[in-house]
């Protein structure tokens, strides 16, 4: 794990290894001090030598102002080093996202991806930095007071021995008793940032359903949860500090009474007063030092569980691979499907898809209508490779799909979704995803084809209105039609319509249409919808049924042959009568 996460320390190695190195200079000048002061105190004040005192206060103000510089740059060194380790952790993430297919997007929820890239990486930025400061500090510090104190009297030096080992077991009992709460604190997070994400995209369809209270209490559920095995994990460590402060008190205790009774029984033969002076002090920075060390304990321990959890997304090899030498251009927009079978998941019981056998001219305009779950999005999601098909090969232009470098099949295979999205920013930023070199000209004819000028003409700034984020003031007619314009700009061999145009009216949809037909007749165009009035006209229409191609023909065909095909077809000009009427 740590191996893997130190890959992304890169150009910060240099303040990671300074940080450390300065806090070790830090600490020599504080284990050195205590000796300048026993000195003051057994030679300067005991013979009543003030030049002596001055001499060795000006050393004392010296290793002072040292320890603070050493300290302050160690600080800084610290503070650099952990933020841009994390700035990196959150490239990496973000960069390891973008290549993932969408089985492994499946795979982590979107909440559990941004609770990754927000708190699980603040989490170990923090006991990053604690680590490459206390870490480095706290063991040198105990070390080096400890021969201090071993040279000055063995037997309180012996005692440290005794503490030092049964607060380190202690230490580890409380962290194996609390890890467990810790890993259902970080599930529970993605609840809850899962619950908070659907309520503030779908806001619209709650107030318009009166659902608020519903939303407040599974807010609620999931905050209690977390807040319940958070409490639960405190509680535990809880136990550090008070531990810590009760074996610090006990061990000044014990020094105070040792060192003053070898005082007063040896007249200050083994002991005398600065040297025990100097003993309290290393006694405190030992017993401070553990303090630290069961700081950065209690950080590392919440932070461990979220380094596992970044670890597991960077380790995550996308599904979808490159091959060695790829094809770069796709021939035509062809498509062949043989003996294709589907399933998001290895464990599934049923097939999304099942014996897909299908071939489809170059230009070829063909329409999909089937019921909710017949898998018409997971068939077309496999020509450009979101997923891979589990039996069988898909190819394009006469190639299988793996055959192809993944960006340049994508190119070349537009998909306009349902609920597709547009981003904030202009409404030529939004046209140019499809192309980003496209002239005001090209957004204009691609508007044209998609039916969105005439709207985006009506707009105060027209092309340089502002989109807000999602597309929220836009209706979702004007936003499928946008999506469409953005697709067209690709100008690819392929073209796939994802029920797109379910949210404009039959006559815009029909002039889409046409256009299409009219502009760019040698584009393969697929048109998945509910509405049959959408792909009556196409060259042949699919029916698909529990995965499968139930029939295939034209809008004459189909409408004479097939039971599926007329029931739909009748329902729906009922449903036009009585509209009518």
């Amino acid at each position: 794990m740590n191996k893997t996460l130190f890959k992304s320390i890169r150009e910060y190695k240099k303040q990671s290894l300074l940080a450390p190195f300065l806090v070790i200079l830090e600490v020599m000048m504080e284990v050195l001090i205590p000796l300048e002061m026993a000195k003051i105190i057994d030679v300067g004040i005991a013979n009543g030598d003030l030049g002596y005192i001055v001499q060795r206060g000006i050393i004392l103000v010296a290793m002072a102002m040292l320890a603070l510089f050493f300290g302050v740059q160690a600080g800084n060194m610290a503070a650099v080093a952990a933020a841009g380790y994390a700035k990196n952790l959150r490239h990496d993430i973000f960069y390891k996202v973008q290549d993932f297919s969408f089985k492994n997007i499946d795979h982590f929820s979107t909440s559990g991806l941004v609770t990754r890239m927000t708190t699980d990486i603040t989490n170990v930025q923090m006991a990053y930095m604690m680590s490459i400061r206390l870490l480095a500090r706290a063991p040198i510090m105990i070390l080096l007071s400890w021969i201090m104190t071993l040279l000055i009297n063995v037997k309180i030096a012996l005692l440290f021995l005794i503490v030092i080992p049964l607060l380190g077991g202690t230490l580890m009992f409380i962290a194996k008793k609390a890890h467990p709460h810790f890993i259902r604190v970080f599930d529970e997070y993605d609840e809850l940032n899962n619950s908070i994400q659907e309520n503030i995209k779908g806001m619209r369809v709650v107030k318009s359903y009166v659902r608020e209270e519903f939303e407040k209490e599974k807010f609620d559920r999931a905050a209690g949860d977390v807040c319940e095995d958070f409490t639960k994990a405190e509680k535990i460590l809880a136990w550090n500090n008070p531990l810590m402060q009760f074996s610090l008190y006990t061990v000044m205790i014990f020094v105070l009474t040792v060192g003053s009774y070898v005082i007063i029984t040896t007249k200050g033969l083994d002991l005398d007063v600065g040297q025990f002076s100097a003993l309290l002090t290393y006694s405190f920075q030992i017993l401070s030092s553990l303090m630290m060390l069961s700081m950065v304990f209690v950080m590392v321990t919440l932070a461990n569980e979220s380094a596992h959890r970044i670890v597991e997304v960077l380790k995550e090899e996308s599904s979808l691979k490159n091959p060695a030498e790829p094809v770069y251009e796709v021939a035509d927009g062809s498509i062949d499907f043989e003996n294709v079978s589907f399933s998001y998941s290895k464990k599934a019981k049923r097939k999304a898809l099942a014996d897909i056998n299908l071939h489809i001219r170059s230009g070829e305009t063909i329409g999909i209508i089937g019921g909710t779950g017949s898998s018409k999005s997971s068939l077309v999601q496999l020509i450009p490779r979101l997923y891979d098909a589990t039996e069988g090969t898909v190819k394009v232009g006469g190639l299988d799909v793996k055959s192809y470098d993944i960006e340049a099949l994508r190119n070349q295979v537009a998909v306009v979704l349902q609920k597709n999205i547009l981003f904030s920013g202009s409404i030529m930023d939004n046209l140019r995803w499809g192309d980003e070199n496209a002239t005001e000209e090209e957004m204009k004819q691609a508007c044209e084809l998609a039916q969105a000028d005439e709207f985006i003409m009506q707009f105060p700034d027209q092309y340089a209105s502002h989109i807000e984020q999602g597309g929220a003031n836009v209706s979702g007619g004007q936003k499928q039609r946008l999506c469409i314009a953005r697709a067209l700009l690709k100008k690819p061999k392929i073209l796939i319509l994802d029920d797109s145009t379910s949210a404009v009216d039959t006559k815009t949809d029909a002039m889409i249409r046409l256009a299409f037909k009219e502009y760019i007749p040698d584009t393969t165009k697929i048109i998945i919808a509910q509405r049959i009035s959408s792909v009556q006209e196409a060259d042949r229409i699919l029916v698909l049924e529990g995965g499968r191609i139930q029939a295939v023909g034209t809008h004459e065909e189909l409408l004479k042959e097939n039971a599926i095909y007329q029931e739909v077809y009748a329902s729906q000009n009922k449903g036009g009568e009585t509209d009518g009427e």
